[in-house]
């Protein structure tokens, strides 16, 4: 009998190949003895469908696996929403690259077999959070699983700001922003800035400059216990932008102070038991596949 008794399902919405899957998800479920139970918006794309429902952010009391039918946007979403329980997230992937989304929705059954059999390789990801105090006073907060990015929102203006690390003064910089990303987001938007690929397991966070004024600012790789502070410089004719995985966005005043840190425990990932992170950069960002002795 599977360690999975009960599986919540959470998924994208706006795609009907999406809720194909789901249905198709549910059937392979139901054959195995395995409860799901659907997050109550997707729920309600599902009319008649008679299964139990719960919030998302409840479903970690609910459920012993939590599965994502989406891309890695979706499953960046749910990680967020059921970070505080310790239970494993699973990704089937109807979006594009899918480095977090492993199980393609053609084999549900060939790769999901082995995995509520026992056979599955597991993995801890830390997440960050982001705290903006104004005038010494909270004024916003999120975390994120990828990355948070300081950027000028819909302002076409760059951003000076003062970067401390541990409360050592760093630089001051002029540029279009800064990208703090964990290793689960060094192959996202870091990446596309110019940023190094970091192996999930690293204990790392890295700070990618965007468009810096100076061209000798580089990223930076450091401890992912350190304490990072962005002061907003008094001297900025506008109010940047703090995103938390370019889905929770908070504005920022001058003066403003923003508070990057790890965040405590994590996002358990299963992953099927042959699960390679070179193979998964081959394939997605296009490496080339042969080699020769």
């Amino acid at each position: 009998m599977s360690q999975f008794a009960r599986v919540g399902i959470i998924a994208r919405l706006d795609n009907p190949k999406v809720l194909e899957t789901v249905k198709k998800l549910l059937d392979y479920l139901s054959k195995k003895g395995i409860q799901p139970v659907l997050e109550e918006n997707l729920s309600a794309m599902l009319p008649g469908v008679k299964v139990d429902i719960a919030p998302i952010k409840e479903l970690g009391d609910n459920c012993d696996l939590a599965m994502v039918v989406g891309g890695d946007g979706s499953f960046l979403g749910a990680a967020r929403a059921i970070c505080n329980y310790d239970i494993p997230v699973l990704g089937i992937n109807r979006g594009t690259l899918g480095f977090l989304t492993d199980i393609s929705p053609t084999a549900l059954k060939e790769e999901l077999d082995p995995i509520f059999a026992g056979e599955y390789f597991e993995e801890k990801r830390f997440m960050i959070d982001a705290k903006i105090t104004r005038n010494n006073k909270p004024s916003g907060e999120g975390n994120a699983l990828n990355d948070i990015v300081l950027h000028p929102g819909k302002s076409a203006r760059m951003i000076r700001f003062d970067m401390f690390i541990d409360d050592q003064f760093v630089m001051n910089q002029k540029s279009d922003g800064l990208i703090v990303a964990t290793p689960t987001g060094s192959t996202a938007y870091a990446l596309s800035a110019g940023g190094p690929i970091m192996l999930p397991k690293l204990d790392a966070i890295v700070l990618v400059p965007m468009h810096p004024h100076t061209l000798s600012n580089r990223p930076i790789v450091i401890d992912a216990n350190a304490k990072i502070r962005i002061v907003v410089c008094d001297s900025n004719l506008t109010y940047p932008s703090v995103s938390c995985d370019g889905q929770l966005h908070i504005t920022a005043a001058p003066g403003d102070e923003i508070h990057i840190a790890r965040k405590e425990g994590g996002i358990r990932l299963i992953h099927p038991k042959n699960h390679d992170f070179y193979d998964v950069c081959r394939s997605k960002l296009g490496w080339q596949t042969g080699y020769t002795s």
